[in-house]
Formats: structure tokens, C-alpha cells, sequence
């Protein structure tokens, strides 16, 4: 899963990077908006996102990304604990809300909560689609009961790809979700890794459920 976290004191925000590096991958911003163009992508899986940023703060990016119909869970981080400020950050489409200072723990646990509501798997971290089974606690895919040997790019698209079943994905968007925005490759990759993962699922017949949606992307869908 890919967190963005936002806060503009640096060694706070190397704390956060590194806190929850262990178990998602995490971007960072450090002012308003270059948060709102990188959540803008919709890549993300959840935001950590300070109030009081600068160029524009984290309540004026959420209600933007609210506007644009984008609904990845935001966590805001703030040292404002007036009851006032809480509520409006809740008002404004924000699913969570933790005082700074915080324990490492808790926020762990509070971003675990949050996506685990908004995610399709399973109470035993599986994700689901058809006969794909994908283990992200082990990181192991299954089709048909039988355990499929993937590279690391591989199973990441096949992820993102059930994750968002039923949704256009641009190229764009599964570029800067897996390669990530400074990748030394270009966008064109996206189409070889969906040709090498369409012919791994041919075996099984799911490899038309990837379905290329002319000049725009790709979309999983079993229709």
C-alpha cells in the first residue's frame, strides 16, 4: 500500500517517513501544494496531512480533493486541539484527526483502522478477485489454490489492479503508483508489465479481465 505524508517540519516528517516505511511504501510533501498534486493522482492509499501548512493548508487540500471526488482517507496530524478545528477537519471529508504530539504506536494503529475500512481485503489480509488471492501479509499470490511465482513489479500492478476493480486507471496513474514520480523509466513500461502479467494469467483465463481502455489505461473488470 502507498501512504503520502505531509508535514513542513522536516525531522518530524523523516519520522514519519521512516515510521511507516516498515510497512507501506510512503511519499512525502512538505506545503500544501505539492500535496494536492501528488493526492491529485489518486495513487494513494490514505494521507497523512498537517493542518498548518505552508502555500495552502491541509483543511483547503482536503476539501479540493473532496470537490474533485477524490476520497482517499485523510489522517490529519495537528497541534490545534480545539474542539472547533476537529470538527471541521471532519466536516471537511477528513476520516481521522490525531494532536501532535503523538505516540509512534498510535498512529500506526489509527492508519491501520483506516485501511482497513476502505480496503476490499479480508480480515486475514487477503485481497480477493475471482480465483486470485493475493496475500499482502506475505506478499504471495494464489490462482486457483496454486501459489504463482511473481516479480515485485508484477505483483504490485496486479494489486493496484484489484484494489480498484471496476475503475479506469489511467497510464499515468499506475506509472506514479508503482514506479513512483522520479523513476528513472518512462510511462511506456506500464504497457510491457500489463503484456508480461496478461500472459502469466492466460494460463488461468483472467487475462481479458485486464481490459485496455483505448488512449486512456486499463481497467480489471469481469464484464
Amino acid at each position: 500500500m502507498r501512504l503520502l505524508a505531509v508535514e513542513d517540519n522536516p525531522s518530524l516528517l523523516e519520522e514519519i517517513v521512516k515510521l511507516l516505511s516498515d510497512e507501506y511504501t510512503v511519499d512525502s510533501a512538505a506545503n500544501g501544494e505539492d500535496a494536492l498534486y501528488m493526492a491529485e493522482q489518486n495513487i494513494y492509499d490514505a494521507l497523512i496531512l498537517d493542518v498548518m501548512l505552508p502555500e495552502m493548508d491541509g483543511f483547503e487540500v482536503t476539501r479540493r480533493l473532496r470537490s474533485e471526488k477524490i476520497t482517499t482517507p485523510v489522517v490529519f496530524l495537528t497541534a490545534r486541539d480545539a474542539v472547533d478545528d476537529r470538527v471541521k477537519g471532519l466536516n471537511l471529508g477528513g476520516d481521522d484527526y490525531i494532536v501532535k504530539p503523538f505516540q509512534n504506536q498510535e498512529l500506526k494503529a489509527r492508519i491501520s483502522a483506516i485501511l482497513r475500512r476502505s480496503s476490499p481485503m479480508t480480515l486475514d489480509q487477503t485481497l480477493c478477485y475471482k480465483g486470485i488471492v493475493i496475500d499482502e501479509k506475505h506478499k504471495q499470490i494464489k490462482i486457483d489454490g496454486e501459489v504463482i511465482p511473481f516479480t515485485v513489479k508484477q505483483y504490485e500492478l496486479l494489486e493496484y489492479l484489484i484494489h480498484n476493480a471496476e475503475q479506469i486507471l489511467t497510464r499515468e496513474q499506475i506509472f506514479d503508483r508503482i514506479w513512483g514520480f522520479d523513476s528513472d523509466t518512462t510511462v511506456g513500461i506500464v504497457e510491457v508489465y500489463v503484456h508480461q502479467l496478461r500472459k502469466k494469467l492466460k494460463k488461468y483465463g483472467y487475462d481479458k479481465d485486464i481490459q485496455t481502455v483505448r488512449g486512456i489505461g486499463y481497467m480489471l473488470s469481469n464484464q
